[in-house]
């Protein structure tokens, strides 16, 4: 089985500011909750349905 990547809030937060265009102040009062549901609407968003 092949090793998924560690990734981090930083990658995270990277992921969906490079998908919806996005300045760092739309980051500071989201919880980790949020900011896994955009991740993973970004994610889909590109194509990566994993």
């Amino acid at each position: 089985m092949p090793e998924i990547p560690a990734i981090d809030i930083d990658d995270i937060i990277a992921d969906i500011a490079m998908v919806f265009h996005w300045p760092p102040s739309s980051f500071d009062e989201m919880t980790i909750s949020e900011l896994i549901k955009w991740h993973r609407l970004a994610a889909v968003r590109i194509g990566q349905n994993e």
